[in-house]
């Protein structure tokens, strides 16, 4: 009896004796409790959960490790994208922002999740979240993080200076972003996406928890909706919550002349 079997002579043991246990009186519940704890080792109360659990399908202990290391390795690399969207906030201001960061990515194509993994990464505590991203936030400082807003990009839109405006009809607008990080510039705070048209002074604001260009564009499609004329232009700074093909491609799309700003040299 001290000799140690193998997981798959346990697995068939527990199939054999499992309806046996179940249906047996207490006594021989006892008896037939003390035999298998004998033959396989297993702790007492483990032994009972395992025959109970052999009549509902459960998995084998070695079994459900290795699904849950996948699921861990999946959610992990989905924590990192949103992560790396969300400005690396830490795990308990990430926990707050899923909601929201997981449905605007996946409706822009920039996430695509199983839905086993989507609800691992919904119901993830920010302790968790720290957890797996702890490899990631400890390789920050030694790899090169390509961002939206590059020389590639920058080349794909005009650029507009003041003296460029010439009067133009109500619908070009100046965008930006108001941080409201009070003196700190540090960690995670709501912005405000603000749009002034240049011709009539007609401003629409509207507040955004996060800075990352798939949010930006969600903003300006509110602000379009509330604006009292069509928007025909836009012309924003160099920052890469607007400088990316994401915004460049909207654009395109909605037939928005889109520039960004530089101070005339005359």
């Amino acid at each position: 009896m001290g000799r140690r079997i193998s997981m798959a002579t346990r697995r068939e043991l527990t199939r054999a004796i499992g309806d046996r246990y179940r249906n047996g009186s207490y006594s021989e519940k006892k008896v037939i409790l003390t035999e298998f704890v004998a033959v396989t080792g297993y702790h007492r109360k483990h032994a009972i959960r395992v025959l109970l659990g052999a009549e509902k399908g459960i998995e084998p202990a070695g079994r459900a490790r290795a699904i849950r290391r996948v699921y861990d390795e999946a959610v992990r690399q989905a924590l990192v994208i949103l992560w790396e969207a969300s400005d690396r906030v830490c795990g308990k201001r990430l926990k707050s922002l899923l909601p929201i960061l997981v449905e605007a990515l996946e409706r822009h194509g920039h996430l695509r999740l199983d839905s086993v993994v989507r609800a691992h990464v919904l119901k993830a505590s920010a302790a968790t979240i720290d957890r797996l991203l702890k490899p990631a936030r400890s390789g920050v400082g030694r790899r090169v993080v390509h961002r939206p807003g590059t020389a590639l990009v920058r080349r794909q839109v005009p650029v507009r200076t003041f003296a460029d405006w010439d009067a133009p009809p109500p619908g070009y607008v100046e965008g930006d972003l108001v941080a409201h990080c009070g003196t700190r510039a540090a960690g995670s705070f709501v912005h405000t996406l603000t749009l002034t048209d240049i011709a009539t002074g007609w401003t629409e604001c509207v507040p955004l928890v996060v800075r990352q260009a798939g949010l930006v564009i969600e903003g300006l499609e509110q602000l379009r909706a509330m604006m009292p004329f069509p928007l025909l232009g836009f012309d924003v700074d160099n920052g890469s919550e607007f400088l990316n093909e994401l915004m460049i491609s909207y654009c395109e799309q909605q037939g928005i002349k889109f520039t960004v700003a530089s101070v005339s040299k005359e």
